[in-house]
């Protein structure tokens, strides 16, 4: 045998002692893994935080009155503390959960998120050691199983204002109103105080009804008082009001609020519109037992400055527009606002959707770009709501409690090809001006925009199932180089197409029917995620961040 060479020999010796304190040593093993882990969550975290902008929240303060102007810090103050409250409703250990985060950046997306979970990637966890988020959040306890509440002698088992807790091994029902009594009873008397200095009598009747409704939780008096409002020039949504958060069942509402200043130019504009609500449903592309309900036109239609977002509604991506009361009752008998959230509206248009529509539609197409049409479409989207069916003609009683978590998202669909199809009809009537190339385009780019929100989130998959379901009908294009063309007049007919089966499935209340049409089509192909993924690339941002309330508190003073 061969002497082995000294070098070689040492190079074993050391090897082997490497290889002996590395097996005798599992927890620098370990230690490797979770720095790999951790280095991956940092690059992830890093690349995630880019896709929001930054924009500033501003509004002329000059329109307001001298009462305005002292109104206005207190709508902030009563908002930031539905901030606090959404914060223990999505993540109540916020500040634990900071205090161990080193890393700035990963603090901010922390925030920005309401948690440890990427919003507008399903949900995906990206601090070390969180696991996946649950459905029920901290609606429900822990672990507790949708057989369970169903099965339970609950009185409030899909409320609202409520959460579910766990008493000596039974379920029981909490009003918010007792869980978060200290926070509620601090915003309400900022409301009241706020009441107390508006000159606006319609508005000092809201204050102090929606000041009761948040120690009562009996909001539907608030609610009328809200949409008797037509003097106000500010105007404050604030409570629980949205049931996205609650993903196991989609009943409990969170906390939100937005501050607003009314565009009293625009709002005049918009105003003819609602009364149109009536004639545009009789015009419904569907079978005439699902458009037999009569849509309220007591509505109004507004344009605001959105001066402070908080809660719900400031969580990954931001809402442009809001249609509310969601109370089905409230929207048959008096109708809803429309708010138009202009300010808000414009930074998406300028620093979103202009670019990806320069990336991915049509060169001949992108002339068709146009804000004005980008608004209508997204005013059009929260005047929809209205339109279609409240009430199952099956007998399963209202279409949200039929559908319980396949609602949101059918709903959101619902309301932007009936938006759609609003334009089509409005132009052919002359009540709406421009080209309808303009609005079908603009269209085309805004969903190109939202598919990029993710499959969790409602509005995300609506947009899936419309892309997907004009894709199949040949409404659009995609060629050789990754751009979309819209084909018009195959455009008009997939809109018709969409509309009759989402107020077909809505109607029926057939909850499978509508899990399976998520399932086929509330997904991202791989063709789309490699065009989103350029725009990504390009440095395109997918949602906005707001710096929003120092300025306007300053200005204040």
């Amino acid at each position: 045998m061969k002497k082995l060479n000294k070098t070689f020999v040492l190079f074993l010796g050391l090897s082997i002692t490497a290889c002996l304190f590395s097996c005798n040593n599992p927890e620098k093993t370990t230690i490797n893994k979770e720095k790999k882990a951790g280095d991956s969550l940092q690059n992830y975290v890093d690349d995630r935080l880019a896709i929001y902008e930054k924009v500033k929240l501003t509004t002329n303060l000059n329109v307001l009155t001298p009462s305005e102007r002292k109104v206005l810090p207190l709508l902030i103050e009563a908002a930031k503390i539905m901030d606090d409250l959404f914060w223990k409703q999505a993540y109540p250990q916020r500040d634990s959960l900071l205090s161990t985060i080193k890393d700035e950046k990963t603090k901010q997306f922390v925030m920005i998120n309401y948690g440890p979970w990427d919003r507008l990637n399903g949900d995906k966890p990206f601090v070390n050691g969180i696991g996946a988020k649950t459905e029920g959040g901290t609606f429900y306890p822990t672990g507790m199983t949708k057989e369970q509440l169903e099965k339970s002698d609950v009185k409030d088992k899909f409320g609202l204002y409520s959460v579910i807790r766990t008493e000596k091994d039974k379920l029981i029902s909490v009003p918010y109103h007792v869980i978060y009594a200290t926070e509620l009873q601090k915003a309400s008397s900022l409301l009241k105080q706020a009441a107390l200095l508006t000159d606006d009598a319609s508005f000092k009747k809201y204050l102090n009804l929606r000041a009761d409704a948040l120690v009562t939780d009996n909001y539907k008096a608030s609610d009328y008082a809200w949409l008797d409002m037509k003097t106000n020039g500010l105007d404050i949504i604030i409570g629980p009001i949205e049931n996205y958060e609650d993903k196991l069942f989609n009943a409990r509402a969170a906390f939100e609020s937005y501050v607003l200043v009314k565009d009293k130019v625009w709002s005049k504009r918009l105003a003819k519109y609602v009364a149109m609500l009536p004639d545009l449903q009789r015009g419904l592309p569907v079978d005439e037992k699902y458009k037999k309900e009569v849509p309220g036109t007591d509505s109004e239609l507004n344009a605001y400055d959105v001066v402070y977002y908080a809660g719900d509604c400031n969580s990954g991506s931001k809402t442009i527009a809001v249609n509310l009361p969601n109370d089905e009752e409230i929207q048959q008998k008096k109708g809803t606002r429309r708010s138009q959230l202009k300010n808000a509206m414009q930074a998406k248009f300028d620093k979103i959707l202009v670019p990806i529509a320069n990336e991915l539609i049509d060169k001949d197409q992108q002339q068709y770009i146009k804000f004005d049409a980008f608004f209508a479409n997204v005013m059009f989207h929260e005047v929809a709501h209205g339109l279609g069916i409240k009430n199952t003609i099956t007998g399963k009683g209202t279409v949200r409690s039929a559908l319980k978590e396949q609602y949101s998202w059918l709903e959101e669909g619902k309301a932007d090809i009936l938006g759609l199809y609003m334009v089509t009809g409005l132009l052919k009537k002359g009540e709406l001006t421009g080209d309808i190339k303009d609005y079908y385009t603009t269209f085309m780019a805004g969903l190109l925009r939202s598919v990029r929100f993710g499959a969790a989130e409602a509005h995300g998959k609506a947009n899936m199932q419309c892309f997907n379901f004009f894709k199949e009908r040949g409404a659009f294009q995609r060629s050789t180089n990754g751009t979309y063309k819209v084909d018009f007049t195959k455009f008009a007919l997939a809109m018709n197409d969409l509309s009759k089966f989402i107020i077909t499935l809505q109607g029926n209340g057939d909850k499978v029917a509508v899990e399976k049409a998520q399932k086929t089509n509330g997904i991202i192909a791989a063709e789309l995620q490699g065009d989103l993924d350029r725009l990504s690339k390009k440095g395109i941002p997918v949602d906005l961040v707001f710096e929003q309330g120092v300025d306007i508190l300053g200005m204040m003073k």
